[in-house]
């Protein structure tokens, strides 16, 4: 095992399979001489050249489409976007050719691409910069969505991403660029679609993926020291959504609490609320608690940000409601 920050699990995963496969470019606003808005490029144009890693215009629906007409002539392309908000100028080509050429074309053409860059809150971003779009893309057949929580997840989830021949969304975070892990030595890659026991335990099931699981790791960490045992899921795959897992462990802890930084109407949060409560609800001992953002844009002002945003205190407190506590 190594020491790595995301962004440098980030890096190591584009080129890695850059050096493997040199039909995979990179293309983005900044990623070549700038190394990356937030880094995560760092390298890669000294390394692969300015046909492989690309700078674009600020022009997303332009470069979008370029990458999916790409993959038409065998490409594998890695667009990146500064921000998962920018991605709604290009999101035509992402909902109206990347999901649909397979099908359209009668499987004459897969569309191996990976749509990836920040999501969520970052901070005194304000409303427009800090969106997470999950359930939107999750919502339309024909992308995966992947949003790891770690640097050792992030390396080897972008690896499969990028093997996929299907258009895969992979969303990160700004906030966790930084962040630094454990990341396994030599090659390895993670399944799209397998869920994460990031920690074992007996009385409830939390369920949460991205950058806010932070938040239900110190929620369990508060609740150990009162004696309750918090069994966390990773989603890290938001499309497929492992439901066995989350099955399983409602099955065993008999509570569901869920953490999502999204809205909270129709979000992964309520999709994962319906399916538990069809298939295990002789199972559950109390109903399920989902927790989501306010329903509103997000604020600029501090004070109203730490109100509208998630955080451990309210999945203490969504645990108890479900122990009735």
């Amino acid at each position: 095992m190594k020491t790595l920050q995301f962004r440098e699990a980030i890096v190591e995963a584009m080129s890695e399979e850059m050096r493997r496969d040199e039909s995979v470019y990179l293309m983005g606003e900044e990623v070549a001489e700038y190394n990356g808005a937030y880094k995560a490029s760092k390298g890669m144009l000294d390394e692969f050249g300015p046909k492989r890693v690309i700078d674009t215009p600020i022009a997303e629906l332009g470069f979008a489409g370029i990458g999916v007409g790409s993959t038409m002539t065998g490409c594998r392309p890695i667009i990146e976007f500064m921000t998962f908000n920018f991605a709604l100028v290009g999101i035509d080509q992402i909902i109206n050719n990347a999901a649909k050429i397979r099908q359209m074309s009668g499987g004459q053409f897969p569309c191996p691409i990976v749509f990836r860059g920040p999501t969520a809150s970052a901070g005194q971003l304000a409303a427009t910069h800090s969106q997470a779009f999950e359930s939107w893309y999750a919502n339309c057949p024909g992308l995966k969505v992947v949003v790891p929580s770690n640097p050792a997840d992030a390396k080897g989830l972008l690896k499969s991403a990028i093997r996929d021949d299907d258009p895969v969304i992979f969303m990160e975070s700004e906030q966790m660029y930084g962040d630094k892990g454990e990341v396994p030595e030599g090659e390895y890659t993670i399944p799209l679609g397998v869920a994460d026991i990031r920690r074992e335990g007996s009385d409830v099931t939390i369920v949460s993926f991205g950058k806010i699981i932070k938040e239900a790791d110190k929620a369990a960490d508060e609740l150990q020291k009162e004696g309750i045992s918090c069994e966390i899921i990773d989603l890290r795959t938001v499309k497929p959504l492992d439901y066995d897992a989350v099955l399983k462990s409602v099955k065993k802890t008999n509570r569901l609490v869920i953490l999502e930084e999204a809205w909270p109407f129709g979000n992964v949060a309520t999709e994962l609320t319906y399916h538990i409560q069809a298939n295990a609800f002789d199972y559950l001992d109390a109903p399920i608690q989902k927790i989501n953002t306010a329903d509103t844009p997000a604020p600029y002002s501090p004070v109203l940000l730490a109100e509208w945003l998630p955080n451990h205190e309210d999945v203490v407190n969504s645990v108890k409601k479900v122990l009735y506590k």
